[in-house]
């Protein structure tokens, strides 16, 4: 783990104030934000802390994947919060989603579209995923860490892969990202209908056949976030898994 004093030119001081945010821990390179985040968090970091990487060696993604991301090559986070409302917690990946699309759309060539439960695509390359871990004390959420990859220039050895254009200073991008982000935690209950509603307009995979979680086509999520499949069987309601279209399987 190398600590860093800047991000694109930006002091750590500069940028936790650009991003108005409590504490930031910034990083030339580390393992897994994600792993810095859970050992702040242990020690009491507050809510809003914020923890920057520009190299990861041992990023994390669904199902513990590991992956690596070159120096400067994106934007790597992990935001610590401590929400109130463990039901809401359950939606969190796609309020994250919602939200960070909206910002990212004046960066993209084309609107950002989403992927059930957690990835963020331009056309037809994965430009950002999102991974959220939280840790429980007794039946109470004590703290979520909300890791956020984004690909500021196509990665040449993932295939399938999507980039930011129009910008290569991160610390502009973050500056709208972060408030975004902490918004979709600040959401209790259910999703809304603007949600359902905003979600079907981004919705990758609505219309089309999917392998996984469950055999059949893609009809949308309802307001617990769950996707619906429709089966030969009737429709399903899959609250967990992966989403596997049919010409990906």
């Amino acid at each position: 783990m190398i600590t860093s004093t800047t991000y694109d030119g930006r002091s750590a001081e500069t940028l936790r104030t650009l991003l108005d945010v409590p504490r930031l821990a910034l990083y030339d390179a580390v393992s897994s934000t994600l792993d810095v985040a859970h050992g702040l968090a242990a020690e009491g970091a507050p809510a809003g802390t914020l923890i920057v990487a520009d190299q990861q060696h041992a990023g994390r993604g669904r199902h513990g994947r590991r992956w690596t991301s070159a120096p400067g090559a994106g934007i790597w986070l992990t935001l610590i919060e401590r929400p109130v409302d463990p039901a809401a917690v359950q939606l969190l990946s796609l309020r994250l989603g919602l939200r960070a699309a909206r910002v990212l759309d004046r960066y993209a060539s084309s609107p950002v579209r989403l992927k059930w439960p957690n990835d963020l695509y331009v056309g037809a390359g994965k430009l950002a995923g999102i991974l959220v871990e939280s840790r429980w004390r007794d039946e109470r959420i004590d703290w979520v860490a909300i890791g956020f990859g984004i690909n500021i220039r196509v990665p040449a050895d993932i295939p399938g892969a999507a980039a930011l254009e129009g910008t290569s200073d991160r610390a502009e991008v973050l500056a709208e990202l972060v408030p975004a982000l902490r918004a979709a935690t600040d959401a209790r209950g259910l999703l809304g209908e603007h949600e359902l509603a905003a979600f079907a307009e981004r919705d990758l995979a609505r219309g089309r056949t999917c392998r996984e979680p469950a055999l059949g086509v893609v009809h949308g999520i309802d307001a617990r976030g769950a996707l619906i499949v429709r089966t030969a069987a009737g429709d399903v309601a899959c609250t967990s898994g992966s989403l596997v279209l049919e010409e990906d399987a």
